[in-house]
């Protein structure tokens, strides 16, 4: 066997790029064998999916290509799906091979959760990736182009299904998008209607209650109607059943209303909750020493014993931790237990308008949607400088 150690990061999301991006910065050449494996060859940005899913951005602002964020001669790329993860053998099977491992980082996507509603799965779209985004957005404008022929106005009615974070970014952006819609397909606004239905007893959960009310009164000016405390009991192929038996009839449904973590995880003989592994301290999975879980399926928990829900600034934070605590392992020193530092919350509400928290602060309106361009353009910034800033980044609109 050879003396150096083998590393497979599996996935290329917000915690796997940073979990390689941080290896390859701190490990010395020849000091690991580093592979990260990707069903794509692009990284895409999540927390800007909801923008072109409602056709208000590119789908290119998204995505980057992943050579550009890696050094090849450092971190070998391998373009492939995962089908099985064998923890006995330290093996992880691909579509097309199979790869040995000495550390293992599962940095995986997650699944949409759909509380077992029947129906979700089959008949509702979900914004989880770059191809499920383009699928959205050329069927919303489908829909449009129907109306003119057949003049259904199921056609024009969208159910978004959760009002979190997800939600409630896609339905602000779907409703910036309308008045351009109704003009290119010559459609009347007031048939046009946007539904958005959330089980629990508040939209934007976490969130002071006076930016979720500032919210939900932005959203309504937009023409949102809200359903809050109000359950999704059934999707069908032609709208959703809520509450207590009413039905609305919408030819379009998105759900947004949660992720659990990867399925592959419990096919691989790991102890999951909603499909995610409670990690020890360091992120690494119980009773596998040399396997890290980060990202979307891994369970930290704060002081007060809840679980963090997992964002995007989580996953980062995640990565550099777990990439340093492999480097020390592999030398032989002391891990560092993983902390997570809120940077704050924003929550964007279409253009020109948002919410955030930093800190015991709190911002609504214009100055909240220049926060939320300054995160996305750190983010743009940690992982490939100025030039990926200069190509890729949002400063107007």
């Amino acid at each position: 066997m050879s003396s150096i150690p083998k590393i497979v990061i599996l996935g290329a999301g917000y915690g796997g790029i940073l979990t390689a991006q941080r290896l390859q910065k701190e490990l010395n050449y020849n000091e690991a064998d580093v592979t990260l494996v990707n069903r794509h060859d692009y990284h895409y940005i999540t927390t800007h999916l909801h923008m072109p899913a409602a056709g208000t951005d590119k789908i290119e602002h998204a995505r980057v290509s992943i050579s550009k964020l890696i050094d090849e001669f450092k971190i070998d790329l391998v373009k492939s799906s995962v089908k099985e993860i064998r923890l006995q053998d330290r093996k992880v099977i691909l579509e097309d091979g199979t790869l040995s491992y000495d550390y293992l980082i599962i940095a995986l996507g997650g699944e949409p959760e759909t509380f077992g509603i029947p129906g979700m799965l089959e008949h509702a779209m979900t914004i989880r990736s770059i191809n499920s985004v383009r699928l959205i957005r050329e069927h919303i404008e489908y829909q449009f182009a129907m109306y003119k022929n057949d003049n259904k106005r199921n056609r024009i009615r969208f159910v978004v299904g959760g009002a979190g974070f997800s939600g409630v970014e896609f339905v602000a952006e779907l409703a910036d998008r309308i008045p351009q819609l109704c003009k290119e397909f010559d459609v009347d606004p007031k048939h046009v209607h946007i539904y958005n239905v959330e089980a629990a007893p508040s939209a934007l959960p976490g969130f002071d209650p006076e930016l979720v009310e500032h919210a939900m009164n932005v959203l309504k000016k937009k023409g949102v109607t809200f359903k809050i405390g109000v359950p999704i009991k059934q999707c069908l192929p032609d709208g959703v059943i809520v509450g207590e038996g009413e039905k609305i009839d919408a030819a379009t449904v998105v759900w947004t209303g949660g992720i659990r973590g990867n399925s592959l995880l419990e096919q691989a003989g790991l102890e999951v909750m909603r499909g995610r592994v409670k990690v020890d301290e360091y992120l690494r999975a119980p009773g596998h020493e040399h396997v890290y879980v980060i990202g979307d399926n891994s369970l930290v928990f704060n002081k007060e014993g809840r679980p963090y829900p997992p964002t995007a600034q989580i996953a980062m934070q995640q990565g550099v931790n777990c990439a340093k605590n492999i480097v020390a392992a592999i030398r032989s020193k002391q891990p560092q237990p993983f902390e997570f530092t809120s940077k704050g919350t924003v929550a964007s509400l279409g253009k020109g308008e948002a919410i955030a928290v930093v800190g015991d602060k709190k911002y609504k309106g214009w100055k909240a949607a220049q926060l939320k361009k300054l995160v996305d353009l750190r983010y743009l910034f940690i992982i490939g400088g100025i030039p990926l800033v200069l190509r890729k980044g949002r400063f107007f609109g």
